[in-house]
């Protein structure tokens, strides 16, 4: 249930903090006085979608924060496993910046919109104006009834089997194909296959063979210079190398080391270089003849890259791009020739999963007409209350093929006068029967679900009279297992309230500002009469309103 709504630079609200009570609220006000923006802000506490415009001109932010209380079961269970603790009061928050960003709390703690969307949305139910107009559209009926029906497990159940059943159908169409363009993609496949498998690709092995080719290229450039470090290292006859003459420091510091110990770092050191250099000196020799010139390997590792170059302008960028390549080339030739076997697996798969999926269709349809025949009894009650007792509602059903959303093709048909045969409702009801219908519908509805609080957005469009009073009644009976909140322009609806809020638009220095306030006895008549009478409220008009109210004098 929804405690306390605080808002702040939301539109034309610069602060304003409304309270609600258990049972039915009335929100009254005239037209443009902001109570849609109250709409806007639930919508926008709940994680649903909002803009910057939202935000007052001037603020650097709009703030909305809600208290509920009797939070159900099952939100508490969402909010438990995503992190949250359980508590009898449940704070939502969130700011939307005049830049168009946004953040959400759930009890102090960050979330984003879509989290607080999914966890929170089982809070509030609003029936805004556009749901009476949504009804005309017949796709919208079928959502009626699945709502009515609580068919949800099995309405997922079938639907698993119909994707199923589509994924196999698709391959199916796809192994349908022209035998001459079969053919000629098996003869294709074939040729690339066979001339990847006879490269006997390794992958990494372009890199060794540039390289390979590099040193065979340069062996002779090669040599000379390994042979000139060699020289270098070992010296001649004539010349000492470096070897001998890292030997001989390496001994004169080692006796200069006996006498002077701060000598005999540089001392192994020198050893170190002596050893490494000789080592180094013996490497050398035994490379030399490993680079002799070797045509023959030079022609076969050429041969070899262009094989590869030729290769990869065809299949792909890199080795391993035409291994892969011939990879996903034999699949498919594989998965070709084997087709007649693959498409009498498909096609039993098919049998078998359309047939489940038929049963689950074919229990969907069962719930879906016992739901209507429930359903109607009640909405044809409740309208006959509500001062259409001619009216007649019947469902226009018929099977069809497999869809996403089972078999059935449903539409409501009414009948709103005696001895009229019922047709569709788009093209029978009129404003204010829509309204009504409307209403009907969503107050069956209402037992369904576990949501705690309900909004109706001038439910009441297009309604006056007696009919007016009959959905007040409606509303305060649907009250006592949920709490409504009711924008109403009618005085017979926001007589029967158990809270009656008055919102005010008021222009000061060339500034808009709303207001809201909880009426009392007194208030409650003056708003009562100047929705009987408008701008000239009369002692006639209050007397009215006093007996609306149960409170006319004696």
């Amino acid at each position: 249930m929804l405690s306390c709504l605080q808002i702040e630079n939301v539109a034309v609200i610069q602060k304003a903090e409304v309270h609600f009570q258990p049972g039915l609220n009335v929100l009254t006000g005239e037209t443009g006085a902001g109570k849609s923006i109250l709409i806007d802000s639930i919508n926008a506490i709940l994680g649903n979608r909002t803009s910057k415009d939202l935000v007052r001109t001037g603020a650097s932010k709009a703030v909305i924060r809600a208290s509920f209380a009797q939070i159900p079961d099952v939100v508490l269970d969402k909010l438990e496993a995503a992190g949250y603790e359980r508590s009898a009061e449940l704070l939502l928050s969130r700011e939307i910046t005049a830049e168009g960003k946004s953040s959400c709390r759930i009890n102090g703690m960050p979330t984003t919109a879509a989290v607080l969307r999914e966890l929170c949305g089982g809070l509030i139910n609003i029936n805004g104006q556009h749901d009476s107009v949504g009804l005309l559209n017949p796709a919208h009926h079928l959502s009626i009834l699945d709502d009515y029906a609580q068919n949800a497990k099995l309405y997922q159940e079938y639907y698993v089997l119909y994707r199923s059943l589509v994924k196999v159908k698709k391959e199916l169409d796809a192994m349908i194909t022209d035998e001459a363009e079969k053919q000629r993609r098996i003869d294709l496949l074939s040729y690339q296959v066979q001339e990847i498998e006879e490269a006997g690709l390794t992958a990494g092995e372009e890199q060794t063979l540039e390289s390979r080719r590099k040193v065979l290229a340069n062996a002779s450039t090669i040599r000379d210079r390994v042979a000139k470090a060699h020289a270098l290292l070992s010296g001649d006859d004539d010349t000492p190398g470096a070897v001998d003459l890292l030997g001989e420091a390496s001994n004169a510091m080692d006796t200069a080391a006996q006498l002077d110990e701060s000598l005999s770092g540089v001392s192994g050191t020198l050893m170190d270089l002596y050893y490494s250099a000789k080592d180094a000196a013996a490497e050398l020799i035994d490379r030399l003849d490993a680079y002799d010139t070797n045509d023959a390997e030079l022609d076969e590792i050429e041969q070899r890259l262009d094989l590869l170059y030729r290769l990869k302008r065809k299949y792909g960028d890199t080795v391993e791009d035409i291994i892969a390549f011939g990879q996903k080339a034999r699949e498919e030739l594989e998965q070709i020739q084997f087709s007649e076997q693959r498409h009498d697996q498909l096609q039993a798969e098919k049998l078998r999963l359309y047939g489940l999926a038929r049963e689950k269709a074919e229990a969907l349809t069962q719930t879906r007409l016992k739901a209507f025949d429930e359903l109607n009894a009640r909405i044809t009650d409740t309208l006959q209350f509500l001062n259409m007792p001619g009216v007649r509602m019947t469902l226009h059903h018929a099977r069809g093929p497999l869809a996403s959303h089972g078999q059935d093709s449903v539409e409501f048909y009414i009948s709103t006068n005696a001895g009229e045969a019922p047709k569709p409702l788009a093209r029978i009801a009129s404003g204010g029967e829509l309204s009504r219908i409307t209403l009907a519908i969503k107050n069956a509805l209402a037992d369904r679900d576990a949501v705690p609080t309900v909004i109706y957005d001038e439910i009441d469009s297009g309604v006056s009279g007696k009919a007016a009073g009959r959905i007040g009644e409606v509303l305060r009976q649907s009250a006592q297992g949920h709490q409504i909140l009711c924008i109403t322009h009618t005085a017979q609806i926001a007589a029967l309230a158990d809270c009656h809020l008055l919102i005010q638009k008021n222009v000061t220095n060339d500034r808009t500002y709303t207001e809201i306030h909880p009426l009392d006895t007194e208030g409650r008549v003056e708003a009562l009469a100047r929705l009987i009478s408008g701008d000239h409220v009369t002692e006639l008009s209050r007397a009215n309103a006093r007996e609306m109210l149960g409170t006319g004098r004696q």
